[in-house]
């Protein structure tokens, strides 16, 4: 019998692409629907279809489910974090984790700085005004990015490509990263705490883990200057909602510009009400380019594995 693959949903049109790979290489792909099921309906896909590989996008792979399938090789995701896979269930029994770590680089930085020069040029606000009817140029608060210090919380791939864009705009530039000890010629390492008290602009890049949920709280945005803006292309869960919805409120954040949220696809009424509040649901990655780029790799890493060969990406190294 083909080795079945499973995959999960999908933020594209179609399956076109991962079955082209998948089935090109001898094996029988099992598609879900696009908008991912809940963790136990997936868990009762795997039990119905025993697959030895699963796809997932958005869709949450539980310990539960991995547990459901014993022919279980490879969990790819089809994307770069993995806090919607059960990464210790899946090693403890063996069962490879890779990503694509590396396929949108320049689209998440572009949207970063893109946020950045939105709220630097005021062109949402003015979008906004000018449809409405209003033509004020004299009601302008614009800034000068060059003049701003720009922080950067999590130094990876994605954030170094941030900061080697902001540099051409010759902003001052601070990080923080546990785990970066060299930043770079021009980049300053500093504390979290000291990377919030000297910000203008706030940039989140980190990965979502037990450690950074929340990291962004009420008490860290409160040491920002007045009137700064906050920007999250990571994950929405690094940020507390209730925290950024008052500070908009009381004028300490003049904008957040937000690609995720904790609560997507549900938007909060009260971020909504807010006119800082520039929002982009979840997009950051997308690029004709980056989405092909994606679900090749990312398929291709499911071929590997099963033909028995060793992946280019494991998130788990101590598989066997």
């Amino acid at each position: 019998m083909k080795n079945t693959v499973f995959l999960t949903d999908y933020a594209w049109p179609n399956d076109s692409v991962e079955r082209q790979v998948i089935e090109n290489a001898g094996f029988r792909l099992v598609t879900g629907p696009a908008d991912p099921l809940s963790a136990g309906e997936i868990e009762g896909l795997v039990r119905e279809h025993q697959p030895d590989a699963i796809m997932t996008c958005w869709a949450r792979v539980s310990s539960e489910a991995i547990a459901a399938g014993p022919n279980l090789r490879i969990v790819a995701r089809l994307g770069v974090g993995l806090d919607n896979i059960a990464v210790e269930t899946a090693t403890s029994r063996n069962v490879v984790v890779t990503n694509v770590p590396d396929y949108c680089v320049e689209e998440v930085s572009d949207h970063a700085v893109g946020f950045a020069l939105a709220w630097t040029r005021g062109l949402v606000h003015f979008d906004r005004e000018v449809k409405a009817g209003r033509w004020g140029p004299s009601s302008a608060k614009l800034r000068r990015l060059s003049t701003l210090t720009c922080g950067i919380i999590g130094f990876g791939r994605i954030a170094r490509m941030t900061a080697r864009k902001l540099a051409a705009f010759k902003c001052g530039i601070v990080v923080h990263d546990p785990y970066v000890k060299e930043p770079g010629e021009g980049i300053e390492l500093t504390s979290l705490d000291e990377l919030f008290s000297r910000s203008d602009i706030v940039i989140v890049h980190s990965p979502l883990t037990d450690s950074t949920h929340h990291l962004v709280s009420r008490e860290k945005l409160s040491l920002m200057k007045p009137g700064g803006l906050l920007i999250n292309v990571s994950r929405g869960g690094i940020v507390d909602t209730d925290a950024v919805v008052q500070a908009l409120r009381s004028g300490h954040l003049s904008g957040a510009a937000l690609d995720v949220l904790e609560s997507e696809p549900s938007v909060p009424p009260e971020l909504l009400e807010q006119s800082g509040a520039m929002l982009t649901p979840h997009v950051a990655f997308s690029s004709d380019a980056s989405l092909i780029e994606l679900r090749r790799r990312g398929a291709e890493e499911v071929v590997r594995v099963l033909r028995g060969e060793a992946p280019q990406n494991p998130c788990n190294r101590t598989t066997k």
